[in-house]
């Protein structure tokens, strides 16, 4: 059992509801999630010979804004530090 008296001081910050909904929206930062080809039929263009669970991924801005689809998680990695951005995966 921990001893509350010899517990070192944890730092908390306190986020404003502002602050929390900047979260995530720096424009260095890109998203990248996985995505069946189902998905995305009437908006990405060249895939119809492809089966609907095929597994696509998105790129997408901190804002939410669509921005590519490529074949694999490496090539949207590689695309995005290309550009000098930062990509995080989205489960």
């Amino acid at each position: 059992m921990r001893d509350p008296e010899n517990t070192p001081p944890i730092a908390v910050k306190v986020m404003t509801p502002e602050a929390l909904a900047r979260l995530g929206t720096d424009e260095k930062i890109v998203y990248v999630r996985p995505v069946p080809v189902g998905e995305l039929h009437g908006q990405v263009q060249g895939i119809d010979d492809l089966a609907d669970d095929t597994i696509l991924y998105a790129v997408h801005a901190a804002d939410g804004t669509p921005m590519a689809v490529v074949i694999d998680r490496d090539t949207a990695f590689a695309a995005a530090r290309q550009y000098e951005m930062e990509p995080v995966s989205v489960h």
